[in-house]
C-alpha cells in the first residue's frame, strides 16, 4: 500500500472521519449508559460494524427479544445493504479474499464514497477501495471505544446525541449534490424516500424506497450524463 494511496484515501474519508468519531462517541456513551463498558463498545464496533443497527442493539441487549425477532429486525434495518452489495459484486469478486472484507465493511458512508470518488489513474483502484473501507471502520471503532470511556465521566443529559448519524447523512447528501451536474439521482432518492415514508411509515419505508429508487433510476438512466450514470450504477 503506497503512501499516495493512503493520503488520497484519507483526504476522501475526512468527512466520514468527522462524522464517525462523533457518531461513534454518541454510540459509546449510550452503550455505557446501558451498563456496558468500553470493551463491549470495541468488540461490537469491530465485529458488528453497523451504525444504525448498533444504536438499535443498545435497546435489544437484555431486552428479552427472541432470536427470530432480532433477525427480522436486523434484516429490516439493514436491507438497503442488499442493493449496495449488488452494485459492487463484480468489483469485489476481482479483489479476491479482500473482497470478503469489502462486503462486510460496505456501510452507507463507505458506499457513497466508493460511488463518488474520481480515483486518479496512477492509483490502484482496488487498493484505494480497501484503504477507504479500512480507514472508515478504524474511525468508527475509535469513536465507539472513546465514547464508552468518556461516558463514565459525563454527567449532563445526553438526550438527542444520536442525531449525529442524521447530521452525517445530511453532509454526505450535500457533498453528492454539489459534486454531480445531474441531480436526478438525488431527487429520485429523496422523492422515493419521502413517498415511502408517507405510505409505509417510519418503521418499514427503507426497502420500498430503495426498490422504487432503483427502478426509476433504471428508467431514467438515459437522462443522466454518461459518466455520472456509471458512478451511480457501478
Amino acid at each position: 500500500m503506497t503512501k499516495k494511496i493512503v493520503q488520497y484515501a484519507f483526504i476522501q474519508t475526512l468527512p466520514v472521519l468527522c462524522g464517525y468519531i462523533f457518531m461513534g462517541i454518541a454510540f459509546g456513551i449510550l452503550l455505557e449508559r446501558g451498563g456496558y463498558n468500553f470493551l463491549w463498545a470495541f468488540l461490537i464496533s469491530l465485529i458488528i460494524y453497523s451504525g444504525s443497527m448498533q444504536f438499535v442493539l443498545i435497546g435489544l441487549l437484555g431486552g428479552g427479544m427472541g432470536l427470530f425477532s432480532v433477525i427480522l429486525l436486523t434484516l429490516s434495518v439493514q436491507s438497503r445493504h442488499i442493493f449496495y452489495g449488488l452494485s459492487f459484486i463484480e468489483k469485489f469478486k476481482e479483489m479476491g479474499k479482500i473482497g470478503w472484507y469489502m462486503v462486510f465493511s460496505l456501510t452507507d458512508e463507505t458506499y457513497s464514497l466508493l460511488c463518488g470518488m474520481q480515483i486518479p489513474k496512477e492509483l490502484n483502484e482496488k487498493k484505494v477501495f480497501f484503504t477507504v473501507a479500512f480507514l472508515n471502520q478504524s474511525y468508527w471503532v475509535v469513536g465507539c471505544t472513546l465514547g464508552a470511556i468518556l461516558g463514565g465521566f459525563i454527567g449532563f443529559d445526553t438526550t438527542g446525541i444520536d442525531f449525529a448519524m442524521t447530521a452525517l447523512f445530511v453532509v454526505i447528501f450535500i457533498e453528492q449534490w454539489t459534486s454531480f451536474k445531474s441531480h436526478i439521482p438525488a431527487l429520485v432518492g429523496t422523492g422515493c424516500g419521502v413517498g415511502a415514508l408517507v405510505i409505509f411509515g417510519a418503521s418499514a419505508f427503507i426497502l420500498p424506497a430503495l426498490i422504487a429508487s432503483v427502478g426509476l433510476l433504471l428508467i431514467l438512466k438515459s437522462h443522466i450524463p454518461q459518466g455520472e450514470a456509471q458512478e451511480v450504477y457501478q
